[in-house]
């Protein structure tokens, strides 16, 4: 069986964030990230990758049951495609 080839992929978010995954041989394609404002004025970060557009919009869903649940007071989704970078 042939082996995949790992390497690093990297999703560059509007803020300027960069986030970098790998070494790894799955087929991610996107990566997603929640930042969430708190009643109290913190925040919290959630973030995931996943294999196709398709599923990462699928998350964006969940997190308007997510706000509710937590108590978010606003909360920013963002979604970045992931490219391959040297490692």
């Amino acid at each position: 069986m042939a082996r995949r080839r790992k390497r690093y992929l990297t999703a560059t978010m509007p803020d300027g964030y960069v986030k970098t995954i790998g070494p790894t041989a799955d087929p991610f394609t996107h990566y997603w990230r929640i930042v969430a404002e708190l009643e109290n004025g913190k925040t919290e970060v959630f973030w995931g990758h996943e294999r196709s557009l398709a599923e990462a919009k699928r998350k964006r869903a969940a997190t308007e049951e997510a706000k509710r649940m937590r108590g978010w007071k606003s909360y920013v989704f963002e979604i970045a495609e992931l490219v391959e970078t040297p490692a």
